[in-house]
């Protein structure tokens, strides 16, 4: 079996397994929370879905990245937060309820922008009748690699939470595990070009980066948020779900470039994260 090959297998599985990781964590009282958080969600949601892609896009012009790369970048920003921005934000002194929220939220309507995101990203950045946009079924596909695993996830919550809590702390170790055994193998079948796409993207990545934690911790703060809460929203939109970006390059748009910049962007963010948590944690919250 050929490296690339290995890579198709472990990719869906690796997904599957974060996602239903993420399930065995959610509760239906998860997404009702949001009547509790109302403008803290709204404000998250707005950094995530519009605030977010076009900073991204503007990160992309800047740097002059190249087509795919760019569109790399892309579809890394229209992927939600996850695990790690739950473990983040508890270390950092977040709420983490809120960030449970947003995750259960973000990753359910990621499956309609993520698309809508991608195939503009498509247009913008490759010429005519170079790209072929995601089509409906390859849409379908991402639904079902992301919500049947985390839907089972909370069936299986729900009905066996003792066995849930047992398992919590192993699948997110496997997650884990198979995140950075994606990780080799990409930068491993791509080690080549790495070095080339490394200049060419990491700066831009780590920009990304840096600029998703501000932004979506400053501008909740903007509209009175509480600093426990501007942390929960500062890690779900910095911290992205990178294994679905890498997933949704792979599989779904067959292209190993693209899968690139969320790599990459995957291995900045545990250093970023852990600086910008510890700043934050330092904060003092009496004028919240």
């Amino acid at each position: 079996m050929d490296r690339d090959t290995l890579l198709m297998l472990v990719m869906p599985i690796a997904l599957g397994i974060i996602m239903f990781g993420l399930g065995l964590n959610l509760t239906k009282e998860d997404f009702l929370r949001v009547a509790k958080f109302p403008r803290a969600v709204l404000v998250g949601l707005f950094c995530q879905l519009l605030l977010l892609p076009f900073i991204c896009f503007i990160v992309a012009k800047i740097f002059s990245l190249p087509p795919l790369l760019a569109v790399g970048l892309m579809l890394l920003s229209a992927a939600p937060g996850g695990a790690m921005a739950n473990l983040y934000s508890h270390l950092s002194g977040g709420d983490v309820a809120l960030n449970v929220t947003l995750t259960a939220v973000n990753s359910i309507l990621s499956l309609f922008t993520l698309p809508l995101i991608v195939n503009t990203s498509l247009i913008l950045f490759l010429h005519e009748g170079q790209y072929i946009p995601m089509q409906l079924m390859e849409a379908f596909k991402v639904f079902a690699i992301v919500l049947v695993p985390v839907s089972l996830g909370m069936i299986i919550h729900q009905k066996f939470p003792n066995f849930s809590r047992n398992m919590a702390k192993p699948v997110k170790i496997a997650a884990a595990i198979l995140l950075a055994v994606v990780i080799i193998a990409i930068v491993f079948t791509e080690k080549k070009n790495m070095r080339n796409y490394f200049q060419e993207v990491g700066l831009a990545a780590l920009a990304f980066n840096v600029l998703s934690l501000l932004i979506a911790y400053f501008i909740p703060r903007i509209f009175k948020i509480t600093h426990r809460q501007a942390i929960a929203i500062g890690m779900e939109i910095g911290l992205h779900n990178g294994t679905l970006a890498i997933f949704v390059a792979l599989n779904i748009l067959h292209n190993e470039k693209m899968a690139v910049p969320a790599a990459i962007y995957s291995l900045i963010m545990f250093f970023t994260a852990a600086i910008f948590g510890w700043l934050v944690h330092e904060k003092n919250d009496s004028l919240a």
